[in-house]
């Protein structure tokens, strides 16, 4: 149904610097500083990526440090995210940290039509 589609690990203790590109999964169990792009990604809890994220599907419990760009973004209790995240669906649990915009996205193509949340403004 979906094809032969390859995992990849980044182990824990693993620092990978540089870009990275995966057509399958890549679940991250140890540092990426750079940018990833793959099919689908999962962050575990002691993952950390620092840098963009793009991919169909996202699963953060890790942390993100860095703009996130997928269809569907699912922050898992355990993620931390500092960066803006672009996506059609975005589903936070509770005990998820977020700080940046989210910006929906609607249809096949990115630039069809986007409705911003913008950033709460500091009270002066």
């Amino acid at each position: 149904m979906f094809g032969k589609r390859r995992s990849s690990i980044v182990g824990r203790g693993l620092q990978v610097v540089g870009k990275v590109t995966a057509e399958g999964l890549v679940k991250v169990y140890g540092q990426i500083d750079g940018e990833l792009r793959c099919a689908s990604l999962i962050v575990a809890r002691d993952g950390h990526v620092k840098g963009k994220i793009e991919a169909e599907k996202a699963v953060i419990d890790g942390k993100v440090e860095g703009p996130i760009e997928a269809a569907d973004v699912i922050l898992k209790s355990g993620a931390h995210v500092v960066g803006d995240i672009r996506h059609r669906s975005l589903h936070l649990e509770q005990g998820a940290y977020f700080e940046g915009r989210s910006v929906q996205v609607h249809g096949a193509n990115s630039g069809e039509r986007s409705r911003e949340k913008p950033a709460i403004e500091p009270a002066a």
